[in-house]
């Protein structure tokens, strides 16, 4: 396109309509009018991104032994092609692994915490449909997936499904600055709401401006009216800072959440919920603190001072 005058006045006009539907979108919210383009947007592009993600290591390969197929009678092709095949076989052993461990602490606390969940793997990471902090999974409609599941991994609560395709979904991220959630406190039980700040711990309101909380306290979800969008109990995450209370009706926490959100691979949607509240149970253990050795040491006088000692006796005596 040439740079001429309706050129610019186009490129504007396309950028103010972009940040109008932008802002629509976000006052929207749930009822945004641009939700339908979003739908259809999953339904176009998730097929697309899932099949790129499971064409990632079949095409890896295929170039792997494409390059070494004209040289089969080089001896130093021979040894690339062991050795590359060797480290692919390394990280693929190392990355089943990671992800055994993590389907595995999802279970658990599914298990503890009575959910009904789907498995599901991360196969887009950013803003397909959006300019929200999200993930794509690589289930759908068609694996039962609704809008407003529960989305937790093995540490904690992950986000909430926002938008089904077909055979994706978008889950926006509890990190997310759109995103709350209602949270309880281990033992207290107070409640609050916590809001997602981008790559900074969560800011959570307590309701109770004079509720006693320490730096460690630790929060899980308070749970929504028919569990959508959230279920309750999941892990939160850890008090990292207390404002100092100031007599306000509320009070304001800064929580370290469990969740890595920028290393996700495996999550669970939670299609079921559980039959009663979990409360605290799918907490991790508190660590035990390690206790501190104590040395008792007893001094026992030499001969050469008890002697000493003597003789200093005998001498004042000698003298009075």
């Amino acid at each position: 396109m040439r740079d001429t005058k309706e050129s610019r006045l186009l490129l504007v006009l396309l950028i103010a309509i972009a940040f109008a539907l932008i802002t629509v979108d976000i006052r929207g919210g749930q009822n945004s009018p641009v939700d339908g383009a979003r739908q259809a947007a999953a339904t176009v592009f998730g097929p697309i991104e899932n099949g790129v993600s499971s064409a990632v290591d079949p095409v890896g390969n295929a170039v792997s032994a494409v390059r070494d197929s004209g040289e089969r009678h080089d001896r130093l092709a021979r040894l690339e092609k062991e050795n590359a095949a060797l480290k692919a076989k390394l990280g693929s052993d190392d990355r089943n692994r990671s992800r055994l461990n993590q389907l595995d602490k999802m279970l658990k606390i599914a298990g503890e915490g009575q959910y009904g969940i789907k498995g599901a793997q991360v196969i887009a990471i950013g803003a397909a449909q959006g300019f929200s902090w999200t993930i794509t999974i690589d289930m759908g409609a068609n694996d039962g997936i609704q809008r407003d599941m529960t989305v937790l991994n093995g540490d904690g609560l992950v986000g909430r499904v926002t938008t089904v395709g077909p055979d994706t979904a978008t889950v926006l991220l509890a990190s997310d600055p759109d995103f709350t959630v209602g949270t309880r406190l281990e033992g207290s039980d107070e409640l609050g709401f916590a809001s997602g700040q981008g790559d900074r711990p969560l800011r959570v309101e307590l309701l109770n401006g004079k509720a006693e909380v320490k730096k460690g306290d630790r929060l899980v979800t308070f749970g929504s009216q028919a569990d959508r969008p959230f279920v309750p109990g999941v892990p939160v995450g850890v008090v990292s800072r207390v404002d100092p209370s100031g007599g306000g009706l509320t009070r304001t926490l800064y929580v370290t959440p469990y969740v890595g959100f920028s290393k996700l691979d495996i999550v669970g949607v939670v299609v079921q919920a559980p039959k009663k509240d979990p409360r605290d149970e799918v907490l991790p253990a508190k660590p035990k603190p390690t206790p501190t050795p104590t040395v008792t040491v007893t001094v026992t006088p030499s001969a050469d001072a008890a002697g000493t000692d003597q003789y200093q006796s005998d001498t004042s005596d000698q003298q009075q």
